[in-house]
């Protein structure tokens, strides 16, 4: 099945959408995403120096903590309303690192909170995260499975 052919004002309205439409920043925006996200993951990187050099955390040890610390810093920040500021001048700067995780478990637990703990806020709160939970293991095992195939092999 092909597409119907456009009526002459169809054709009339794409032309004035064309024409009004407003031209997007894609280079700006890009940078702005680009150093937002690198400070996010910089913040990341001195939390991860915290725990190694006051909590005797090694290099590998403190990944955990410090990703649990980021998202609590992004859900507090979300609360505050101070995040969406930042997503809204980041784009996906904000939204790719952990802290992006953080702030839609929280974004969605506020949204919901008018219709309750049990029905709004837990019901909600991993709406959007679940997926993102879901496929990280899912990846994750089928990475594990890889890696032990090659090591049985005598690949790696």
């Amino acid at each position: 099945m092909g597409k119907k052919p456009k009526t002459p004002q169809q054709k009339q309205y794409e032309q004035l959408e064309q024409k009004h439409e407003t031209k997007r920043p894609v280079l700006i925006n890009c940078i702005k995403a680009f150093f937002v996200g690198g400070l996010i993951c910089l913040f990341g990187q001195a939390v991860t120096y915290f725990y190694i050099y006051f909590f005797n955390f090694t290099e590998q040890t403190a990944g955990n903590p410090t990703v649990a610390t980021m998202v609590f810093f992004s859900m507090l920040l979300t609360g505050f309303g101070i995040y969406d500021h930042l997503g809204q001048f980041a784009g996906a700067g904000s939204a790719v690192p952990v802290t992006g995780f953080g702030n839609a478990v929280i974004s969605a637990a506020i949204e919901h909170r008018t219709e309750g703990l049990v029905l709004g806020v837990g019901g909600n709160i991993f709406k959007l995260a679940g997926s993102v939970i879901v496929f990280g293991v899912f990846s994750a095992f089928v990475i594990a499975i890889i890696k032990t195939l090659l090591i049985k092999w005598g690949v790696i």
